[in-house]
């Protein structure tokens, strides 16, 4: 089984080749190690071997969604570390969990936000600016502005200009590659495009728009604006909150195949009680996270660092499940008390600290 490592090294492959500019070589070396990928269905083999510098991006946008899921997780006892190094474009999670919801999304939209931000760069040959946003589009206020944002009492007149994200190009390619693989048409399949669609509207929904003065000795006389991608913290943080007010749901057969409706307990199900767009989705309650089983990929918390005096997340009494914590005397040596000496050395002294660790039993 090849691991995330190993897709990463060829994503790093890519961008030599890129970077070199030998076109025949580009496309014949971009033929063969898309062949050498794991799991890939046709579709993205197409995809990869057709856009080779959008494929770079996708891997960006793996570790941006990656390092996303780790940084919101980071406290819990399921804390995101393991799914993204098996199969990073297969079913990342064998339950179709609260997890399994918040992963898919965040991998759609770190796939969306790298290629947008590739777009912008030049990076992708497919793409550019977005042309929707031109410098001839005027108007005399933020009041007509399409999100109706108002910047106030100052009605300084402004006008499209700089590179607005072409978020669209963005959404299209991490749809077209992402959704590749959920041909099924099973309940899990319909779960992963619903979060999948989620993470990519996020994106959109969460662009910003910004603008510089154009004027004499400070004046704003105009303003120049564009469209640009939120920072993915703020992302992370967004699609947290969506995790944590995720609705379950269930199948059930319609005219045209299986859909999916929202369930709630103790109530008949509505055959119109659909999810909304924008909310993640789930099929089954997560697993027991305190103790390992690979069967359902479930890695325990049996060594996890904690901490001894926090309550709630990072906490021992959470992490450790109620089997209690390992005591750990840890020596580290560091610079301390530096001084600048004349001319031109910094010298410092060697400090020893002594601490406790601990870690779940």
């Amino acid at each position: 089984m090849f691991d995330g490592r190993f897709i990463y090294l060829i994503f790093i492959c890519f961008q030599f080749i890129h970077y070199a500019n030998v076109r025949l070589v580009f496309n014949f070396t971009s033929s063969l190690l898309c062949g050498r990928i794991p799991g890939l269905t046709p579709q993205q083999r197409q995809l990869c071997t057709e856009s080779p510098d959008a494929f770079i991006a996708l891997g960006e946008g793996h570790q941006l969604g990656a390092q996303e899921c780790q940084y919101q997780f980071r406290g819990h006892r399921w804390n995101c570390s393991q799914v993204w190094k098996s199969d990073v474009f297969g079913h990342v999670m064998f339950v179709g969990s609260r997890e399994a919801a918040f992963t898919y999304g965040i991998a759609s939209a770190g796939a969306t936000h790298a290629i947008t931000a590739a777009c912008a760069r030049g990076n992708i040959s497919l793409c550019g600016c977005d042309v929707r946003h031109k410098p001839t589009t005027r108007r005399s206020s933020y009041e007509d502005f399409e999100e109706g944002v108002s910047v106030g009492e100052e009605q300084q007149p402004w006008k499209w200009g700089g590179c607005s994200a072409d978020i669209e190009f963005g959404m299209k390619f991490a749809r077209k590659f992402l959704d590749a693989r959920e041909i099924e048409g099973d309940a899990r399949s319909l779960m992963n495009l619903h979060n999948n669609r989620v993470g990519r509207r996020l994106i959109k929904n969460l662009l910003k728009t910004d603008c510089k003065c154009h004027g004499v000795s400070g004046s704003c006389v105009m303003k120049t604006c564009w469209k640009s991608l939120p920072a993915f913290r703020v992302v992370g943080d967004v699609l947290m909150k969506k995790y944590l007010k995720a609705k379950i749901v269930q199948a059930v057969k319609g005219k045209n195949g299986l859909k999916l409706i929202v369930s709630k307990k103790n109530r008949a199900v509505k055959a119109n009680n659909y999810p909304k767009r924008m909310d993640l989705i789930y099929l089954q309650a997560s697993p027991n996270y305190c103790e390992r089983n690979l069967l359902v990929g479930v890695q325990g918390t049996q060594g996890r660092i904690c901490n001894r005096t926090l309550r709630g997340l990072q906490s021992c009494d959470l992490l450790c499940c109620g089997r209690g914590y390992n005591t750990h005397q840890i020596r580290r040596t560091n610079q301390c008390r530096c001084e600048f000496k004349w001319c031109c050395q910094v010298q410092c002294d060697v400090c020893e600290e002594n601490y406790e660790e601990f870690s779940c039993k």
